[in-house]
């Protein structure tokens, strides 16, 4: 059957990468959204796009009789399922078929075999893969620690915990249960040993219905924090060439033992030693699957199409690979604050194009990134003849790029990129356990303090006198007391004496918080000068670049103002700052003890009994807040008494909202516990 209208059954980037191919295939493009997405860019790059009404993923996304009666309503003749949401549920696949559409993915029984992690280990045990030998919690020992429990219907980090001491494992068991239930369903948990400092490695394949199975190379996915992602390489560096021939055939023998078609990934641990262990296979497309085109050379989503519609894989054995390929995923979070996510308006998304780069994102500047959903905001790809010219071309174009909005985490992937563990080329699962605090520490290297001074010339610039000053050194002949359309830039050959007073101005660093004070002065011309700067003098400035030389380095800022947010983007480094009052205002200041909503979201939880006057102990978890598919905990930051409780469930709060207040007792000592996020569906 040839496809001639494709429903993508998801958003975001992916929706937008699969309508991509489709339009180089000319193939008509369906979305379908949420209320939250209305304005998303996958509806507007989509041919036609239905409606599902709601917001949460429960209601929408993940509803499989709406999105087929979406694709009914729309024409659509064939259905792929993208990443997540509903493209490993083996019942949304068979209805998609009973439909009469064709499913772009493997076969339903393939789906169902590897939906179940433990069932799918017993199957490769039977198929020669190699595995981890699986462990009892009932009997488990001091020997067999540490221990890593796992959701055996999910995956994405969700339900899993690392246990090192055995009194611990009865109430993590429990802990890892819960989660999985919510999240996926099913709250079966298996136990296996956790591989200290082992690295993933995954093996993509691709398989047809005429018995061709493509082993498309490895890739490194070892760079994760909680159990995600974060960035992913192509080829997996630094593996012997057996070890490279032994995944494959493995990742082969997977794929052969559930008589899989389309695309697939097979994934494995692997030790320090070297030893490979199958983890579980993902009956889907990855997210990290740009690495391997870039290698290989192919459109992975045109050959799912191909497959689906009965055709076959080009030639029997894959192409060759060529060169290297790293991709980093952009977040809307902030590491340093326990990967907290981050939501609002996306002002600007500009990444560098250039040879060898590439940008997959379901955001445009204006866009705004809401609760509901993941909080990626792009990958970025970068592909060279070598791994070490890979990883620098991205670092330098992550470092480049212009990202007004929400904080991200583009300068962790730099350092990150940049770090000795990973230019070693032997990535591990422990990396950010290791380095993170390292990575996210205030930059070395950067000059906030220089950005904040072309931030306040910037904005001196913009008033009226400035610009008439300008005019004037120019001798452009500008009328006294007219404003022109498009300020001159204003040039200065050297420093001068002025009799004026200096103006000072404050901003805050975001996210760090620190705090920056600049001095300049505004002589009569209406150029403002800096104070208090020795070996910085000024070239240019105008309300949106400023050029400074700075101890005979010359150094460009463009300036983008968003209300009390400054951006300043220079060639090695971005800003960002909040420009402060003169004066603080008293109302801003809260009451000790309370306990503020650090992000948007939905009370889903509050801690049983809770209530105004109830007793409370330090680090306690008072309140559960679900935001962008992540739980929150907001601890007791004190023992003492809820005096106020503000938060109800299914309340929908605001950045800021105040949820409870604790009234400290002062004779109660205990430390406050770190807060950590958890996983949610």
């Amino acid at each position: 059957m040839t496809i001639t209208t494709l429903l993508v059954a998801n958003r975001g980037e992916i929706a937008c990468r699969i309508f991509r191919t489709c339009r180089d295939l000319g193939i008509a493009t369906v979305a379908v959204y949420s209320d939250a997405d209305a304005d998303a860019l996958h509806v507007r790059e989509a041919d036609l796009a239905v409606r599902l009404p709601g917001a949460a993923p429960a209601d929408t996304y993940l509803r499989g009789d709406l999105v087929v009666a979406a694709a009914r309503a729309a024409g659509a003749d064939a259905v792929h399922p993208g990443y997540g949401f509903l493209s490993e549920n083996a019942a949304f696949a068979a209805a998609v078929g009973d439909a009469g559409l064709v499913w772009v993915g493997p076969p339903v029984k393939a789906i169902e075999l590897m939906a179940s992690k433990t069932r799918a280990k017993e199957l490769m045990a039977g198929a020669g893969v190699p595995l981890l030998a699986p462990v009892d919690p009932a009997t488990a020992g001091e020997d067999d620690l540490p221990l890593l429990l796992k959701a055996a219907a999910g995956g994405g980090g969700r339900g899993m915990r690392i246990v090192r001491e055995l009194d611990a494992l009865p109430g993590e068991l429990l802990a890892a249960a819960a989660e999985a239930a919510s999240a996926f369903g099913d709250g079966e948990v298996f136990a296996e040993p956790y591989v200290e400092r082992g690295r993933h490695v995954e093996v993509q394949v691709m398989a047809d219905a005429h018995d061709t199975v493509w082993a498309l190379g490895t890739r490194d996915c070892s760079l994760q924090r909680r159990h995600q992602k974060v960035i992913e390489e192509a080829p997996a560096p630094g593996l012997e060439g057996s070890l490279r021939t032994r995944l494959h055939e493995a990742a082969v023998a997977a794929a052969r033992a559930v008589g899989y078609r389309g695309a697939g990934t097979v994934e494995f641990l692997v030790s320090v030693e070297g030893r490979p262990y199958f983890l579980e296979m993902n009956t889907r497309l990855q997210v990290e699957h740009p690495v391997t085109e870039a290698v290989f050379g192919l459109d992975l989503v045109a050959l799912q199409l191909r497959v689906a519609e009965g055709g076959p894989l080009p030639s029997p054995e894959p192409p060759q690979p060529s060169g290297h390929a790293v991709e980093a995923r952009l977040y809307a979070e902030d590491p340093a604050r326990d990967w907290q996510p981050q939501t609002g308006a996306l002002l600007t998304l500009e990444v560098p194009e250039g040879p060898g780069l590439r940008l997959d994102t379901g955001y445009t500047g204006g866009d705004t990134i809401g609760v509901h959903y993941d909080p990626m905001i792009a990958k970025v790809i970068a592909r060279a003849p070598t791994r070490t010219e890979a990883v620098r071309l991205l670092a330098r174009a992550l470092e480049r790029a212009r990202i007004h909005g929400p904080v991200t985490n583009r300068d962790l992937l730099v350092r990150s990129l940049r770090h000795p563990d990973f230019a070693a080329a032997r990535p591990d699962t422990g990396f950010y356990d290791r380095n993170l605090a390292e990575l996210t520490a205030p930059g070395a290297g950067r000059d906030p303090a220089t950005a904040a001074l072309a931030a306040t010339l910037a904005e001196a610039v913009r008033g009226p006198g400035a610009v008439r000053g300008a005019e004037a050194v120019r001798g452009t002949g500008a009328v006294r007391g007219t404003r022109p359309a498009a300020p001159v830039p204003a040039r200065f050959g050297a420093w001068r004496n002025v009799p004026s007073q200096p103006q000072r101005k404050r901003y805050r660093s975001e996210p760090d918080g620190t705090e920056h004070e600049v001095a300049y002065r505004t002589p009569r011309t209406g150029i403002p000068e800096p104070h208090e700067t020795p070996g910085t003098r000024v070239l240019t400035a105008t309300p949106d670049h400023v050029t400074l030389e700075v101890n005979g380095v010359t150094r460009n800022f463009a300036i983008t103002t968003h209300g009390d947010r400054v951006h300043v983007d220079a060639a090695d480094a971005s800003y960002t700052f909040t420009a402060l009052p003169r004066f603080t205002d008293p109302a801003t200041h809260t009451a000790p003890g309370s306990l503020l909503a650090p992000m948007p979201g939905t009370v889903v939880r509050l801690a049983e009994g809770l209530a105004a006057g109830a007793t409370v102990e330090a680090g306690q978890p008072l309140i559960w807040l679900e935001a962008m598919k992540m739980e929150h905990r907001i601890l007791a930051p004190a023992s003492g008494t809820l005096t106020a409780l503000h938060a109800a469930r299914g309340h929908q709060v605001e950045v800021g909202a105040l949820l409870a207040v604790v009234q400290e007792d002062p004779a109660a000592t205990a430390p406050v516990p770190v807060p950590v996020p958890e996983e949610t569906a």
